[in-house]
């Protein structure tokens, strides 16, 4: 598998129990590509993503992470990881962000922040305290680097978790519906931050119901169904004529 593919996915698979959620999905993110993933609620988007990140292992398939495949084998009808140290290290590699926001909510922003790249890549805590205060200026909450979770807004959490996530320098960012959880009025400030990204070249796949980010932001969009992938392309090709008419019948339910 080629080195330079942040991210190949080939052929998940993904039951539980005798509920097949995903039934044969193959991916390549390229360098800077910015992947919407768009469907129905059940379609598998956010399964597929916690494949990826090995929060679930998949039944079927192959991961590759920067060239590297992660090991798993199956036994008496279950899969597991051949090493947990490959599995850390992946995982460190494919930062996530859930729409729940998952912050520490003992700790504040800043120690947030700062707590993988000291605990789990071992670096000089000055260093990354430095480096913590700049992402927080990144995504515009250096001032509330001393607070708690629990006293910023949705929209203020969400930053700091994709800066907790940038944090640990990723080679591919995961969004599983970012902006899903927060109030309206709230959700254009971390499409900003996100659009930025995406603008300096972060590879990114981003399961989101947001119309305009798959469509202004991206560069391809895919769009699940049922476990599979119905159809894909660039933007134009699918908010235009080529749009599979399941394609269509989706993106009509949002008005557009």
């Amino acid at each position: 598998m080629s080195d330079a593919l942040p991210l190949s996915v080939r052929n998940i698979r993904k039951k539980f129990g005798t509920h097949e959620v995903l039934k044969g999905i193959s991916l390549d993110a390229h360098q800077g590509d910015v992947i919407s993933l768009l469907g129905a609620s059940g379609s598998g988007k956010s399964t597929f993503l916690r494949c990826i990140n090995l929060l679930e292992i998949a039944n079927e398939g192959e991961i590759w992470v920067d060239g590297e495949q992660l090991r798993w084998h199956h036994k008496a009808g279950k899969t597991r990881v051949e090493s947990q140290k490959q599995v850390d290290r992946i995982r460190s590699e494919l930062g996530m962000v859930f729409q729940s926001f998952n912050l520490w909510s003992h700790m504040t922003i800043l120690q947030n922040v700062i707590e993988g790249p000291v605990h789990v890549l071992k670096r000089p805590r000055a260093d990354c305290i430095a480096e913590a205060e700049a992402l927080l200026e990144k995504v515009g909450i250096a001032d509330k680097r001393h607070a708690y979770p629990a006293h910023l807004s949705g929209g203020q959490q969400q930053r700091a978790a994709i800066a907790r996530a940038l944090a640990m320098k990723p080679k591919v960012m995961l969004f599983d519906e970012p902006t899903s959880a927060l109030d309206p009025e709230l959700v254009g400030e971390v499409l900003r931050v996100m659009r930025a990204l995406a603008e300096e070249g972060m590879t990114m796949l981003v399961v989101t119901h947001e119309m305009s980010f798959a469509r202004n932001v991206s560069n391809r969009v895919v769009f699940m169904k049922e476990g599979l992938i119905e159809s894909a392309g660039t933007p134009d090709d699918m908010f235009g004529e080529g749009a599979s008419a399941a394609f269509r019948q989706f993106i009509g339910n949002f008005g557009h």
